[in-house]
């Protein structure tokens, strides 16, 4: 069995669309951060809704629960306040009822990491003692993260951890949007690329007021 892996959309409906395609029916996961730097919040979490996805929380969709922006630089408390005034009450509804970590087929989700599930960034080249320790922590062989909106993989001799990178604004200087797919059989973590139209979301940033440097970004992929 497969199953698709996708994190840090934040509010960024064109990329989502895209990458669900991509996917089909693949089973698929949210390790967070749904909201929050593009113009499409309420639209991304319907569409999540719609489509039953399994869902953990991120720092952004936590931030917006509680308008507390004191951890973020100007232009993503900007995003996050913005959100908070334009999101529909079934839809903050939505993001509070989400989990900040669960483990599903005995692949422990986390949008951090197992000791800091909201905050703490797992980058690629983090030591292999503290990925260890995570394992051991979660008492599982598999975790799934996301928050850097770096993609990685690390396989180790207790068993697996692997970022998910960023559907709606990835950060490793590839614009397009990615996601991961897990081979629960061979145990075989995939990153997958999608092209999605930038300018169109680039476009709707401007239009909707939000700090033009979250559209530019978005070309340089990080």
């Amino acid at each position: 069995m497969k199953i698709a892996f996708i994190s840090d959309i934040h509010s960024n409906l064109i990329a989502l669309e895209e990458v669900l395609s991509s996917i089909g029916k693949i089973r698929t996961i949210c390790l967070g951060d749904l909201v929050g730097y593009n113009p499409f919040p309420n639209e991304v979490v319907e569409i999540i809704k719609e489509r039953k996805i399994t869902c953990i929380m991120g720092n952004h969709d936590y931030a917006v629960l509680t308008g507390d922006v004191a951890w973020f630089n100007p232009i993503a408390a900007k995003a996050i306040l913005w959100t908070r005034k334009i999101l529909k009450k079934e839809n903050f509804e939505f993001l509070g009822k989400l989990k900040t970590s669960f483990i599903e087929d005995g692949i422990y989700c986390v949008h951090g990491s197992p000791l800091n599930p909201l905050e703490e960034y797992v980058f690629p080249d983090y030591p292999t003692t503290l990925l260890k320790e995570f394992l051991r922590i979660a008492k599982t062989k598999i975790i799934a993260i996301g928050h850097t909106h770096m993609p990685f993989v690390r396989y180790l001799e207790d068993g697996i951890i692997f970022n998910a990178g960023s559907v709606g604004q990835p950060r490793d200087g590839d614009p397009r949007a990615c996601y991961a797919v897990f081979d629960t059989k061979n145990e075989n973590v995939e990153i997958v690329r999608v092209e999605y139209n930038i300018d169109k979301v680039a476009k709707e940033i401007v239009k909707a007021g939000l700090p033009r440097e979250l559209a530019l970004r978005l070309y340089k992929g990080w």
